[in-house]
């Protein structure tokens, strides 16, 4: 972390993590696909889930996120003892977050969806797919903790392996669960939110598996852990900002939704196709963002400004690179996305403009991702929670709202390049800032 050559460092950290993250966007998309040949209400009824399930992911990315920086800082101050901890009272956070969506499955699904649509079928899909989403959501707080504990290490092919065999599972077992393959039932809907949490349940199994083997950094000892109130602040105090932030997009999807609802429900399973095809451009800039992450802490810690700033410039070459990548496929190939997901005729005219019309904020996207880990890594998750309030609160759902009132669908998409316009311009003043207060006086 402190001697490999930047570039080398990089692309060995981040290319293990960008292949299992567009494997796992390949199972998401795939969840769809197979959803769509139910039903255009099924496939509605999944986008609608993505606030919920967005919000399970914020919490434990969040979390992990505080506990990768710390830990990685940790090491590089060669804190061994921190380190462990760090790794432990995050096991504990993620366990008690769990059981925040273990209740939310028992008792707020169908109040969650009955606040979005008055539709019957879609709210008796949803609640299917829902409730057994959120009640074995174990599965994935487990699942990314325990990943991010190998790459706060450096050992990001690990969770290439976790990542890529939860997939499969999960693209296997779809068709299987959903149509009842063979000996197994005819399971509809919840039979893709069956596919899921199997394959996350054991792909968390994997890498608690992986981490005892081969993740000599850290020893984590369940017989004699003690919350520790000291590491958990530290621990939050990173990962609140960076739960809020994702958090915000769910906040943001539901609302999004409700405006789009009122044009019609097709809007909203637009909406979540739209999703679903962004996170093939999306997660693998996310997984070069888990790379840089630990090389800026660790170098933080090592007091090497050098390192960290040649990470930060790699970063955003490379995050530009993809996000040019998926905007010249949206431009070109809209119609050919959405056929994918068995479009209605409807949903082909709605979905053209809107994948054209998003995907220009993709280049701005990147530049903003990469500057969002340079807040998170040395431990200023506060701007990029600041950033994100700012485009996704302040200015996407106002604009989204207003440009709703000229009663023309295709004028609401045009909310997403605006406000990733002014997410630009949050994003480059809080670099300015800290570069000056912070970096400038790290050491050469």
């Amino acid at each position: 972390m402190g001697i490999m050559p930047v570039n080398k460092l990089l692309i060995s950290m981040s290319l293990p993590m960008i292949i299992s993250m567009i494997v796992q966007a390949l199972y998401n998309v795939i969840d769809s696909i197979f959803v769509s040949y139910i039903s255009e209400n099924a496939l509605t009824a999944v986008s609608l889930a993505f606030p919920a399930q967005n919000l399970m992911i914020a919490f434990a990315s969040g979390t992990a996120v505080g506990v990768n920086a710390l830990l990685s800082k940790s090491l590089g101050e060669k804190n061994f003892d921190k380190a462990n901890k760090a790794a432990e009272n995050g096991l504990f956070l993620v366990f008690i977050e769990y059981l925040i969506f273990l209740i939310f499955g028992i008792f707020g699904v169908r109040f969650f969806y009955n606040m979005q649509t008055d539709v019957a079928e879609i709210i008796e899909y949803g609640y299917s797919y829902m409730t057994v989403c959120s009640i074995f959501s174990f599965g994935v707080f487990g699942q990314i903790m325990t990943e991010r504990l190998m790459q706060s290490t450096g050992r990001t092919i690990y969770t290439m392996f976790t990542q890529g065999a939860g997939a499969i599972i999960n693209i296997i077992l779809d068709p299987v669960l959903i149509f009842g393959l063979g000996f197994f039932p005819k399971m509809g809907i919840a039979g893709a939110a069956w596919a899921t949490v199997i394959g996350q349940i054991f792909a968390f199994i994997l890498a608690l598996i992986l981490n005892a083997k081969y993740n000599k950094d850290i020893k984590l000892s369940v017989k004699h852990f003690r919350p520790d109130k000291k590491i958990i602040g530290r621990i939050f105090s990173v990962g609140i900002p960076s739960t809020i932030m994702m958090a915000i997009g769910s906040v943001m999807n539901f609302m999004f939704n409700k405006i789009l609802i009122s044009f019609t429900e097709t809007a909203a399973a637009v909406f979540g196709v739209y999703f679903k095809l962004q996170s093939f451009i999306f997660m693998p800039v996310f997984g070069m963002n888990n790379g840089i992450i630990p090389i800026i802490a660790y170098n933080y810690g090592a007091q090497k400004r050098k390192r960290m700033m040649k990470a930060v410039k790699l970063g955003i070459v490379y995050a530009l690179m993809f996000m040019v990548a998926g905007l010249i496929i949206m431009q070109l190939f809209p119609e050919q996305l959405l056929s994918i997901f068995n479009a209605t005729p409807d949903m082909v005219k709605i979905g053209i403009p809107a994948l054209r019309t998003i995907s220009i904020c993709f280049v701005f996207a990147g530049f903003c991702i990469v500057i969002g880990s340079v807040f998170q890594a040395l431990g200023r998750g506060t701007f990029s929670m600041i950033v994100s309030v700012a485009r996704q609160l302040v200015v996407l759902i106002p604009a989204a709202y207003l440009l709703s009132l000229t009663g023309e669908l295709n004028n609401v998409w045009s909310a997403f390049p605006i406000a990733e316009i002014a997410s630009v311009i949050a994003s480059a003043a809080c670099f300015i800032y800290l570069y000056k207060k912070v970096i400038r006086k790290i050491p050469e």
